[in-house]
This record gives structure tokens, sequence and C-alpha cells, in this order.
């Protein structure tokens, strides 16, 4: 991770037997934390209407970062133990055995060794051809040198590993005069791979001048690692490439996952980079040929103006996919920050929170991925509430009662359009999020905005809007724009309040248009045509606060929009010590 920027990383893990020299745990380095920790002591989330009820966030502080060993899902996460802005940077740990609840267990990795003395920042897990779950993370040496380091579980038979010991060799993978790398930006080992060679490889994200890139480096014992030749893969004008991530996915359309070394013919790769510059994740599909090692992507999206596909089109950055074997799928967890002045941060004790973890697959276009939440969070779900179909004339809303508006999972499916009405979409907007903050959901047209308002307060003075429009294009084809309105979320102007904006990649002629959305007191999680297109909003209303809150659907435009079906529950809270 950035020294400057707040984010999370992800390891997943599985173990068995080790087979690494390693030097004397960091343990004693946990416990003096957490005595300095118990020290400064706790904050309470009672009265802080903004504390999450069901998505991962620690009792106080910063943080920001996943893995699964005999079937317990291990959450690591940079975490600041003395303050809720960033810095003192470690790695926290909470286990799960589900992804909804999770139990702390204390501190994977804290600075100990001169290879990390001055942070452990961002990293990922691999697992070894005896089962060994290996973290590699890049550490801050005493030069303030970003490095990478190798670490792994002291104690095999803790299906919670809560200790770790690390590699009397680190740093293994270090910037030096002949390699030309620069030590400032060379950080974020990913899960690593092997080849059929039986050669391990793994990537780092860097940069040259602008040129961001995946730096690669090969070994055959996990431990002597020697730089490629070349990168897996580099675009010119990206800056930085922070969190890298690459994984296989099935063609085909296909929700199983794939452990990070499958190689086949019915096999794409992804490759996501989290861009420095702007804060946000990117990605795209292509090919990986693993004997030149090299990376081709079908569109190469990072070399647009816009830089292409993300995985979430609002507050999201630094994920992290993991493979769960035992549920056979690809797990993606991200970070949001926070959208409220660091004041406030202090003031309420705490930064960061993360998102639903979502289930990851390649759409059978193959042209973009897929996100939906994970199955598990359903059981959390009260009694339905379910708004018989129905038809919302324009410039009418319809309150969702009986439902927890603060803490609820939507989902809303759309009847047949009268596309006839839809209005022409002028062949300069090209920027979907600017059309969303230009056009926002009090701004009437002619086929919406329609969709949700949500944490609204009784009087409508706040509300966060997740809404859709439709266009017609030049060549007569339909346009989608989904907007996640945020401009009245909130009285506070502190705030940052952000329209986020997508087109959605879908043909109203032929498919059903949905909306799923997850609030969570100051979360709101978006997801529009089953997946296809997230939004992810951070908003800290004053007046539409606990039992307050209200929830509408809504149609400001002049034609009407049928209401196929929707349905809420009220969200019980997850357990989250």
């Amino acid at each position: 991770m950035a020294s400057l920027n707040l984010f999370s990383f992800f390891a997943l893990l599985f173990l068995s037997h080790g087979a690494l020299q390693l030097q004397a745990s960091h343990h004693h380095v946990y416990n003096r934390l957490q005595a300095e920790v118990s020290a400064a002591g706790s904050s309470s989330s009672k009265g802080q209407p903004y504390r999450t009820g069901y998505h991962f966030q620690p009792p106080k502080n910063w943080i920001n970062g996943p893995m699964i060993y005999k079937g317990i899902y291990h959450l690591f996460y940079q975490y600041n133990p003395k303050g809720a802005v960033w810095g003192n940077i470690v790695w926290a740990h909470s286990t799960s055995t589900d992804l909804v609840n999770w139990t702390p267990r204390g501190y994977g990795i804290a600075p100990s060794h001169p290879s990390d003395i001055n942070g452990a920042w961002s990293g990922s897990t691999t697992f070894l051809k005896d089962g060994t779950p290996a973290i590699l993370y890049t550490g801050i040496n005493p030069k303030n040198q970003q490095v990478q380091n190798l670490a792994v579980p002291k104690n095999m038979s803790d299906p919670y590993l809560r200790d770790w010991v690390k590699n009397p060799k680190n740093p293994l993978m270090a910037p030096t005069p002949q390699n030309g790398i620069n030590a400032s930006s060379f950080r974020d080992p990913t899960t690593a791979w092997m080849g059929r060679d039986k050669i391990w490889r793994v990537i780092i994200g860097s940069k040259v001048d602008r040129k961001g890139m995946a730096i690669l480096y090969t070994s055959k014992d996990f431990v002597n690692w020697v730089r490629a030749g070349h990168p897996l893969h580099s675009t010119d004008g990206t800056g930085m490439w922070e969190c890298p991530d690459f994984f296989p996915v099935l063609v085909g359309g296909y929700k199983s996952g794939l452990d990070t070394s499958k190689i086949g013919p019915k096999v794409k790769h992804a490759l996501k980079v989290s861009l420095d510059d702007t804060k946000h994740d990117y990605y795209t599909i292509g090919n990986y040929d693993p004997v030149k090692d090299v990376y081709t992507p079908d569109h190469d999206g990072l070399a647009d103006k816009d830089f292409g596909l993300r995985y979430d089109y609002g507050k999201y950055y630094a994920s992290k996919t993991f493979f769960d074997s035992k549920m056979n799928r690809r797990i993606l967890l991200g970070w949001v920050n926070e959208s409220s002045s660091v004041a406030d941060d202090i003031k309420k004790g705490w930064s960061g929170v993360h998102t639903i973890p979502r289930t990851i697959w390649l759409h059978k276009s193959g042209k973009q991925l897929v996100q939906w939440p994970v199955k598990e969070i359903e059981k959390l779900r009260g009694k339905p509430v379910v708004v018989p179909s129905q038809v919302l004339k324009g410039g009418s809303k319809l309150e969702v009662k009986g439902v927890t508006a603060v803490q609820a999972d939507v989902e809303m499916y759309f009847g047949k359009f009268d596309l006839s009405k839809a209005e022409k979409l002028d062949p300069s907007w090209t920027d979907p999020q600017l059309i969303c903050s230009r056009m926002g959901s009090s701004v009437g047209g002619k086929l919406g905005p329609f969709g949700l308002l949500v944490l609204g307060s009784k009087g409508l003075e706040e509300y966060t809007a997740v809404f859709y429009r439709i266009f017609k294009a030049s060549d007569g084809k339909y346009v989608v724009l989904m907007c996640s309105d945020q401009s009245k979320s909130s009285l506070n102007n502190a705030n940052d309040k952000t329209t986020y904006g997508t087109f959605l990649d879908i043909d109203p002629t032929k498919e059903i248009l949905s909306l799923r959305t997850l609030i969570d007191h100051s979360i709101v999680e978006s997801f529009g045509g089953f997946g296809k297109s997230c939004i992810t909003s951070r908003v800290y209303p004053t007046l539409a606060i606990d039992g307050a809150a209200h929830l509408y659907a809504f149609n400001n435009g002049a034609q009407h929009v049928r209401i196929a079906r929707l349905t809420a529950w009220s969200m019980k809270k997850a357990q989250i010590a």
C-alpha cells in the first residue's frame, strides 16, 4: 500500500505443513501493541449512527484489507492501532466461518524486522505445493525503501493462524542500483501462480515515469526470486499501479472460480490494478502466454482516456480476490474509505469499511466481469416486505414501509418500457459520471430518472438516489445510465457528496432491468443489471439516521414505469467484535 494513501489488501489462506526456514515470531510485538490499544481505551458504537451493522469494520481506528484454512476464512487488513487516520500500519486479523460474522484474532504481521521496521504494507497469500500458506508483503526498511518480505504460520495445527514468523532472508525482493526499480514505487505483491514448469511467478506494482507496470519475478522455491526481463504488462500514462491482482476466469459465463495457477483452453485472465492517480480499481480481460510470461488484454482499456472497465464506479479501492476452494468460487473484497472530514473521522474514532464480499466471474459475452453479494449475506435477512407489481407514474414516489430503512437489502425489477419515449443521447455525452452529476435525481427526463431513494429523511431534505435513465443513441441502440446521486445525502456540507455514474451494458429491448441495493447506515452498495455494474457510496445523513430513515421507490421521468417486483428485507446485525 502507499505511504500517503488509505486502502486495503486481502489474502485468503489454506494451510498444511510448512517447509521454509523462519526466524522467531513477532508475537511479542503484538502483545506490546495490543497493550497500547487497551491503554488508549475503546470506542463504543452507541450513539454512532454511521457505524455499519453488517459490513466488516473493527471497533475503532483506521482500517484498510482476505483467506480460508480448514474451513475458516481469514481476513487480514491494514490497521492503525493508534488512531482513526493513516499511520502505524500493522496487519490485523479476523476470522469467520461464513464471510458474514467475524472474530478478531490480534495482529498477523507487525513491524519487527529491519525489512519492515517502518511499516508492514499490503500483500497477498499463496498456497505452496505442500499446502502451506505463505504471505508475501511489502515492508518499509530503515531507508524508507519498499521491499518484499515473506511470512508463514508458526503453528500449522492452529486453525486460527494466530502467530506468523518471518523469513530470515527478508527482504526477498528489493530495489537496487542494478535493477533500476524505483524504491518508492515497488509494492503490493499479488497471489503467486505456478507454471507448468513448476516455477512460481508473482507480480508487484510499480511505475517508470508515467508508465504503470506489473513487475514480474520468478522463483523455484518461493524464497529466492529473480526479476524477469520484462513486466507481465505495462501501460503508458497510467502512473503507479497499486495492489495488482491477476487471476484466471472461466469462459462461457460459468460462475465457478479457478485456482490462481489454472491455465487451459477455456480460460481467460483478468488483470486488475488500483491506479494511485485516480484512486479507482480498473481491470482488463485478456490472454496470458505461460511460455513468454506476457499478458495481452483483448482491449487495453487502461490506455483509454477513461482507463476502461472498473469493478465499482463509486468509492472503492485496493480490492483483492481469492479462490474459495471450499465453495468453488472466486471472492472479491474491496475497501471503502470515508467521505467525511478527517476531523469527523477522529471524532467518531474510526475510519474505513469493507464492502460485502462479492462472487466474481466472467460474463458469457467475455467482455466484462460480473459481481454479486455472496449468498451467505442473505442469512441476515428478516421477513420480506413485498411491493406488488404496479405502475409508478411520472413525478411520483412510493414509500416502502415495514422495513428498517437504515439497514436493508432491496431487490427491484422493472417491467417493459415504452422505449419510443426515450430521449436522444447527445453524442458529446460520453462521461456517465458527468451526465449523472448534471442530471441528478431531481432533474426530470423522459424515461427516468427512476429507482430508489435510500436513507431519506421524512421531508426528503436528505436522501441518496440510486436510479436509471434510458436514452436512444444516434445508431438506434438504447443506452442505460446508472447513477448514485449523493448530492442531497446530508445537510453536512463538509462531506464529499460526489455523484457517481456508469453506462450499464444491457439491452432493454431484450433484458430485464434490475437493481439491488445494500443499505447499511453510511454505506450504499448498488448492483445494476444483475451485477454487470456496481456503485458504492458513503453518506452521512444528519436527519435520516436510525429509526428516522425512510425508503422510497420513485420516478421523476415523464413516462410511467412499471415495478414488476420489489422486495425489501430488514437486515440483522452481523456479529463483528
